[in-house]
């Protein structure tokens, strides 16, 4: 039997003792939108540091940082901000 937890949604529970690989697999949330397409969220973001190490990102506890990361990602080379 699981045991009861304190989230809402079990997707939002933290599971440190796995791997970056193993993490990066788990979903969420999966769900049907209004379209019926299948939308599905992950628990974790795989992302690599400055360092090139690679490390998952929590879709809750990290999101900070992920929103750091794809603010990044939206920088040209000059360092401007580039919205599309």
């Amino acid at each position: 039997m699981e045991k009861p937890t304190d989230t809402v949604n079990p997707g939002d529970r933290l599971k440190p003792n796995e791997s970056v690989e193993e993490k990066v697999e788990e979903t969420a949330v999966e769900y049907a939108d209004v379209t019926g397409q299948i939308a599905e969220v992950p628990e974790y973001v795989e992302v690599e540091d400055e360092n090139g190490e690679k490390k998952a990102l929590h879709h809750v506890e990290d999101a900070e940082e992920l929103s750091d990361v794809i603010r990044q990602a939206r920088v040209d080379k000059d360092g401007d901000r580039k919205w599309w």
